[in-house]
């Protein structure tokens, strides 16, 4: 019975005079608050989802969205009252901008986000002090016989009083006179209007809870791990408690800031500037948007409340890829003696490609799961593994760790130790790598020391990762064993 909605009721914040309802009423939106408050007990029109001509939605990936939609109302002259409904119940009420559109003109004096909204438990609130009727289904006949009772308290659980008795749980279903007018089945926001009267047109922006979207991608490798597709998916989420039918749908892929606590009117223009990209085809566009990334869908669609909706995103039929296997280390074996520090140690497996155009991709990708699969020798497809994707630029590089490999393990010894100095030393290592595939494979060694070191003798040729690390990149032979050795001097102080 019980339900908490949690939202916000704001008001203007700057005072205005009285108004003449014979003045003009300029064509421009903004918030003013009458000078004394203004009781809502009636209203002079209803706005309702029929009345839209138009809805957009730009969706953040930080479960938050901007809605914009325009609607025809016909308002008589002067001041009046408006009930703006299917609205989302996760609306920032603070943040409505209203915007006139054509000629006429309203203003919005005042503002007020009701969301009491009806259900059993408010309902018997309200009648607190009040009397209700209580029908109690008699035993004996079958039938319902009302009781009148007045209703004391519903603090856990409705306490009422039945003659000269006080009493709860009392069984029944309880009929109420009539439905108090502060009760609302649905968010709404009231709006006390100066109008110039007869139809006109507003457009209406807010930002609410409740929206969010994530990316997926589906990678599907070819016979020798060198080629890939790729599909890239939107799930879209509405939560907002309202749904948007026929509307234009953008993304936003980026870490947009956002004020906890704080109005969200000091950036409220940023997030509602629209890069209006023309989309040809049905699917998503991308433009770079501000320091951001905007995905358009190229046709209208329907996000109905509660749904999760999939659209593609982009698909890519072929581009280049490269497996790696990676054994790494660790900084802290360079620091003391030890004997072997590990055995048949499981070597990683890395997928990289380059984003671009012409690798086959080049589209800006939002974060998201990438998903990898690969068809067996009997054609049908296995997932071989998965891994998160941050948001990542034209050209930029991907790697993803699919998993370990199974046939390609090492071992790692400390051959020898020896103290140089009071912060100086120098290690021996062995890496024996075995290969139990049926063809060779080329293991990457990266080995991370630390402090200021120095290669002194190596049977294979290394390379510099960077300042702390070098990295070897030996080939093992199928159904081979190769051994790796290297001496390295330390200085960490």
């Amino acid at each position: 019975m019980r339900r908490i909605i949690a939202a916000f009721a704001a008001t203007g914040v700057f005072t205005l005079p009285a108004l003449d309802s014979t003045e003009p009423v300029p064509a421009h939106g903004g918030y003013v608050s009458l000078p004394d408050r203004v009781a809502w007990v009636a209203t002079d029109g209803r706005s309702t989802a029929a009345d839209r001509e138009s809805v957009a939605i730009t969706v953040y990936n930080q479960s938050f969205g901007l809605v914009r939609e325009v609607r025809a109302i016909d308002l008589p002259r002067g001041q009046v009252a408006l009930e703006y409904g299917d609205v989302a119940s996760g609306i920032q009420a603070e943040t409505v901008h209203v915007l006139p559109l054509g000629p006429g003109g309203l203003r919005v004096l005042e503002q007020n986000y009701q969301y009491d909204l009806l259900n059993p438990q408010k309902l018997l609130e309200k009648y607190v002090g009040r009397t209700v009727t209580v029908y109690r289904t008699n035993p004996q006949t079958g039938m319902e016989e009302p009781v009148a009772a007045d209703v004391l308290s519903v603090n856990g659980g409705p306490i009422l009083k039945i003659g000269d008795e006080i009493t709860f749980d009392y069984p029944g279903r309880f009929g109420f006179p009539e439905l108090p007018e502060n009760l609302i089945p649905e968010p709404t926001l009231m709006w006390r209007l100066e109008s110039s009267g007869g139809p006109q047109r507003v457009e209406v922006s807010y930002l609410t809870g409740g929206l969010n979207w994530k990316s997926d991608y589906v990678m599907v490798l070819n016979e020798d791990d060198d080629q890939g597709a790729l599909t890239g998916w939107v799930t879209l989420t509405n939560q907002s408690g309202t749904s948007f039918e026929n509307a234009r749908l953008q993304l936003v892929a980026g870490d947009v800031r956002r004020v906890s606590g704080a109005p969200q009117a000091v950036y409220r223009e940023r997030m509602m500037a629209d890069a209006m990209v023309a989309a040809e085809a049905g699917g998503f566009t991308e433009d770079a948007f501000f320091e951001y990334h905007l995905y358009t869908l190229g046709r209208p669609t329907d996000l109905m409340d509660n749904e999760q909706k999939q659209v593609t995103l982009l698909e890519s039929d072929g581009f280049g890829v490269r497996k790696h296997l990676v054994l790494p280390g660790a900084a802290h074996w360079y620091r003391g003696q030890y004997g072997q520090v590990a055995s048949s140690q499981k070597v990683s497996v890395f997928l990289d490609f380059e984003n671009s155009e012409a690798n086959g991709l080049g589209m800006p990708l939002p974060r998201g799961t990438m998903r990898v699969y690969k068809r067996d020798r009997s054609g049908a497809q296995q997932f071989v593994g998965e891994d998160l994707v941050d948001h990542t630029a034209r050209d930029e590089e991907f790697r993803i760790k699919l998993g370990e490999a199974f046939d390609v393990v090492g071992d790692r010894r400390q051959m020898d130790y020896a103290v140089v100095s009071s912060c100086v030393s120098e290690s021996t290592w062995r890496v024996d790598l075995r290969n139990h595939k049926e063809e060779d494979v080329d293991v990457t060694l990266i080995e991370p020391v630390g402090g200021d070191w120095e290669i002194l003798s190596a049977t294979h040729r290394f390379e510099t990762l960077d300042a702390s690390t070098f990295t070897m990149a030996p080939r093992v032979r199928a159904g081979g064993e190769t051994r790796v050795e290297y001496r390295v001097r330390v200085r960490w102080c």
